[in-house]
């Protein structure tokens, strides 16, 4: 790889890193290193994944005073496989070094690259780094992936009404549109399927109520 390649790398994950082979790591598959002989990012994926945990928990716990069963959700969520993927995406990162093609990689190689990269920089940079690479790369995502249903059941456990108000659309692509009742107030919610709408409604309701951030 050269020189400008790793700039360019380094550029677009916002951190530089003073171990280059490790950086290398970082991109590589392990079907390029098994048949080159050289180290693949899988041992940096399984660091990668904990720390992950770890860090999305920290800022979960320390942004809000949300109890243990909804937090446990909301981290289950943001450190999944989508969210991970947009991230990467986001980047314009990938694989540096594969063998195969890219249709060779596998479905969770995407996201997987995040992880590695986030080890990566934990082992060059200390836990700071990696921190502001999560902060920074991983969580303007994770809006997209709360569980609102939850957060407004926990405010009002056995209280909270889902109505199917309509659906529209084609059989292969329906569109739903939701109400959902608690504490004598309404909203309304819409998606692609009925869980989506549900999702929708009870985020709007959460913001009628002033309680997105489970205050």
């Amino acid at each position: 790889m050269q020189k400008a390649d790793l700039s360019s790398l380094e550029e677009k994950i916002g951190y530089t890193f003073r171990n280059k082979d490790l950086l290398t790591a970082c991109f590589t598959h392990s079907s390029y290193a098994r048949t080159h002989g050289t180290q693949s990012n899988e041992r940096l994926e399984f660091l990668g994944d904990a720390l992950i945990g770890f860090l999305v928990a920290e800022e979960l716990y320390r942004g809000s005073d949300e109890q243990e069963g909804s937090m446990t959700k909301r981290r289950i969520a943001i450190v999944s496989k989508r969210p991970l993927e947009e991230a990467v995406r986001a980047m314009g990162i990938g694989y540096v070094y594969f063998s195969g093609g890219e249709n060779n990689l596998g479905k969770k190689s995407v996201s997987s690259l995040f992880e590695a990269v986030a080890a990566g920089i934990y082992l060059d940079g200390g836990m700071e780094s990696a921190r502001t690479f999560v902060r920074e790369k991983l969580l303007p995502y994770a809006g997209n992936f709360d569980d609102f249903k939850s957060r407004l059941n926990e405010l009002y456990p056995h209280a909270v009404l889902y109505e199917e108000c309509s659906r529209s659309g084609q059989d292969h692509a329906p569109w739903f549109t939701v109400r959902v009742t608690a504490s004598g107030k309404s909203a309304q919610g819409s998606g692609a399927s009925k869980e989506q709408a549900e999702q929708s409604a009870a985020k709007a309701l959460l913001e009628m109520l002033g309680a997105t951030r489970g205050e």
